[in-house]
């Protein structure tokens, strides 16, 4: 199991934030006590004004500061930051080609609201949120690779597809699974049992008969106490669900889809009349879509709207929640994704996790 008492404890931005009237002995004591490398300047309404490092207060000291001088003129005004919604990924690249290690969050009029650390960022948070994996459909489409097989357990590159969806996971900071299972369930629970192998919790939805992709979630007991992770059990893809999830908290929503942009080509020119008038054409268009990526965050509370044991698909609950004016927004992707659900989907997968 994880070992809460070894995760590294995130530090306190807000023990950075330092007044402009400081003086530079206040300013190295804030140094000191934050341990952040870096002190926020800041005016009385939470305007950042500039930084202050280690090297800044040097360079006062060897230019003949006093220790009981102002710090305004070592301030380095000319600073990077950025706004909340920037992501993970984003927020590193950023610090690596300033090559800073400290990178403030600030909001629309400029007030410091956060501090993204370099050593922070590269140790993923640990997720404590639920991760449901849906691995109990009947994969019909996939015979007879399934007639003995469930769908999430085919092999792609030696191991099944369920253990690189738990594994990309894990590596993202979650460590609590539920597998809902009922196909050929004893294979999956045979093979991943409580988790302890890869020093996760998983536990499982066992349906007794098919309940798509929303109706196994309304077994849970019992029921989780923050937003949780459901993704289909034959999806592969290198989003990051912890930015999912972070998306998701961030715009207040009630359930979250996951979509990725869709471009069909029609192989024909089109004609575009108004009866039987000729008006237009159009030389085989493109026609662009956003499609399901089979990947959610959930808040609690919509279970709610679920009948424990009923059938029900994920579309169906969306517009339920819709309907009910509870908020549900689209999370855009734009990482590799693949639905294994046909055989040609099948090989692809198999060519992209082929072994050396």
């Amino acid at each position: 199991m994880i070992r809460m008492d070894l995760i590294k404890k995130k530090k306190d931005w807000r023990k950075g934030l330092l007044s402009e009237r400081a003086t530079l002995q206040q300013a190295i004591q804030n140094l000191d006590d934050s341990g952040l490398q870096i002190s926020m300047v800041v005016a009385a309404n939470g305007e950042l004004l500039g930084t202050l490092t280690d090297g800044d207060i040097r360079r006062g000291l060897m230019r003949g500061m006093e220790m009981n001088e102002e710090i305004d003129s070592v301030i380095h005004t000319n600073f990077l930051v950025v706004p909340l919604q920037v992501d993970r990924q984003t927020a590193l690249q950023l610090m690596q080609a300033n090559k800073i290690h400290q990178l403030p969050i600030v909001d629309d009029e400029n007030r410091i609201v956060g501090l993204h650390l370099w050593d922070e960022l590269l140790a993923r948070p640990q997720r404590k949120n639920t991760m449901v994996i849906m691995a109990g459909g009947l994969g019909t489409r996939l015979r007879p690779h399934t007639d003995n097989c469930p769908k999430p357990m085919l092999l792609v590159g030696n191991k099944p597809i369920l253990e690189h969806i738990i594994k990309h996971a894990i590596n993202d900071g979650f460590y609590n699974f539920v597998l809902a299972i009922q196909y050929l369930g004893h294979m999956v629970e045979d093979y991943f049992g409580d988790g302890s192998k890869w020093n996760v919790k998983i536990d499982y939805l066992r349906e007794e008969s098919p309940l798509g992709t929303a109706g196994a979630i309304s077994l849970m007991k019992p029921c989780p106490d923050t937003s949780f992770i459901v993704t289909n059990g034959d999806v592969l893809t290198d989003i990051r669900y912890g930015e999912l999830l972070d998306f998701h908290t961030l715009h207040k929503a009630s359930a979250t889809m996951a979509v990725r942009a869709h471009e069909w080509q029609n192989p024909f020119g089109t004609v575009q009349t108004n009866g039987i008038d000729i008006i237009g054409f159009e030389e085989k268009p493109v026609i662009r879509s956003q499609i399901n990526a089979g990947i959610y965050v959930l808040e609690p509370e919509v279970l709610d709207y679920l009948d424990s044991g009923k059938r029900c698909d994920m579309p169906e609950l969306f517009n339920n929640l819709k309907n009910k004016s509870a908020s549900t927004i689209v999370y855009p992707m734009h990482e590799s994704w693949l639905d294994v659900g046909q055989e040609d989907d099948y090989f692809s997968a198999k060519n992209k996790f082929m072994e050396p």
